[in-house]
């Protein structure tokens, strides 16, 4: 099936998963169009918050005319289309036509992993999509790693960081002080 077809399919899906209970996310992957229900717990809400607040507030030196966001992305020429929880993309694409913002605008995205997955196998999609620069957050165990440079469909660098670290991404500066981990009170 072309990515024509794909896109037809997963708006089909959309619109089927706005009668659903719960909140649903609908991506074009290797596999075609699929549907996943997204269970997210309030501290995931809490980190994309802090994670958005400090992207952009230093967007403003580095890519003046872009904003931190939630869109899909695509790169039809690949046949994909994925839903980050943040992307650095322009301002002016989310006034655009169109279900999702081009791969090849988007210099960064970073997605938390929820309470029943994590994140392993999500680099490598954005890195064949040549976002330049991903971030997992994984509030499971307090660990975030930068992926950079990608190449031939994977990312080059990997670095770790645990909760607490000031994590460098990309050109801009993450402090991870206030991340909270799943499960542990007060902390």
């Amino acid at each position: 099936m072309d990515y024509a077809g794909m896109r037809v399919l997963a708006d089909e899906l959309g619109a089927f998963a706005e009668g659903l209970e719960g909140a649903w996310r609908v991506e074009i992957g290797p596999e075609g169009p699929s549907l996943a229900l997204r269970s997210r717990p309030k501290r995931h809400a809490g980190i994309v918050r802090r994670l958005r607040e400090q992207v952009d507030r230093q967007l403003r030196a580095t890519h003046p005319d872009h904003i931190c966001a939630s869109p899909h992305i695509e790169h039809p020429a690949l046949g994909r289309m994925l839903h980050p929880d943040l992307a650095v993309v322009p301002g002016v694409a989310l006034d655009e036509d169109g279900p999702a913002v081009d791969a090849s605008h988007v210099p960064a995205s970073a997605e938390i992993a929820t309470l029943a997955e994590g994140n392993a196998a999500r680099p490598t999609a954005f890195a064949a999509m040549g976002i330049a620069h991903h971030l997992t957050v994984d509030p499971r165990t307090g660990t975030i790693e930068v992926h950079s440079d990608p190449c031939k469909g994977r990312y080059a660098r990997k670095d770790a960081y645990i909760f607490g670290d000031t994590v460098p991404f990309g050109p801009w500066l993450i402090d991870t002080g206030d991340f909270r981990r799943y499960g542990k009170a007060g902390s």
